[in-house]
């Protein structure tokens, strides 16, 4: 409650000159731990607003590379038989708004905002392959993932000037700085838009093991498999004492 009384009270003193930003927001928890035992967490954006318009929020994560591959049947089997690697795709992506975003402005101006799935830029690593093809199938595998939910998410008004969204991390949610950003709309126009970073980390045993596996991948391989040959080895001695 002390960060969203924070926030009215910052939009409520801007001088004149500089409220024609006309928005203010905050995130109640920026700092998302990811341990051991993470199931997945909610992001609460909220803030105020001059007077009355449309916001739509966005919760963007670091970019990734990702490579998709199209199966063909080659004498009886599936093999890989064509991929396309996109160098900078979000590792997650969420939107959430106050009605629909299309009746909120025009297919153009959302595009120029790169706002929606539709409006996201991914642009490939081999351009003569069928480029709508492989985008769609990304984005199908993402949102089977639940790293870009379908749909759009809906930012509660409260009264004419607060506003409240939430939206939810899955548990396998890549970690780095993500991006939340808040547009106000007017008359199918952006009047205002802020951002502010949102991080999502690893703690704990987690982050360590993590650590380690970084420097030490070789070592940390071995390790893997000399862990799986234990646990084998210990199971069937279970069982065959049964």
């Amino acid at each position: 409650m002390s960060r969203l009384l924070w926030v009215l009270a910052l939009l409520l003193c801007l001088p004149v000159a500089a409220r024609a930003q006309s928005l203010a927001f905050d995130i109640t928890a920026p700092l998302i731990a990811v341990t051991t035992g993470f199931t997945g967490a909610e992001v609460v954006v909220f803030g105020a607003i001059d007077s009355e318009g449309d916001l739509i929020v966005t919760l963007r994560a670091p970019d990734q590379r990702v490579t998709v591959r199209r199966k063909a049947r080659v004498l009886g089997l599936w093999l890989n038989r064509e991929a396309v690697e996109y160098p900078a795709v979000p590792g997650y992506y969420a939107i959430a708004a106050t009605r629909p975003v299309e009746e909120i402005a025009r297919p153009e101006t959302l595009a120029r905002h790169r706002l929606g799935l539709d409006n996201l830029v991914l642009e490939s690593r081999s351009p003569g392959s069928d480029g709508a093809a492989f985008r769609a199938a990304l984005i199908r595998t993402k949102q089977a993932a639940g790293l870009f939910p379908t749909g759009v998410d809906s930012v509660l008004m409260r009264g004419p000037r607060l506003f409240r969204a939430t939206l939810v991390l899955p548990a396998n949610t890549p970690v780095g700085t993500y991006q939340a950003n808040v547009f106000l709309f007017r008359n199918g126009q952006v009047v205002g838009a802020q951002q502010t970073p949102v991080i999502v980390s690893k703690v704990g045993a987690s982050a360590e093991i993590v650590e380690f596996a970084r420097e030490y991948a070789i070592l940390y391989g071995l390790l893997a498999v000399a862990f799986a040959v234990l646990a084998g080895w210990l199971a069937d001695l279970v069982f065959r004492k049964r």
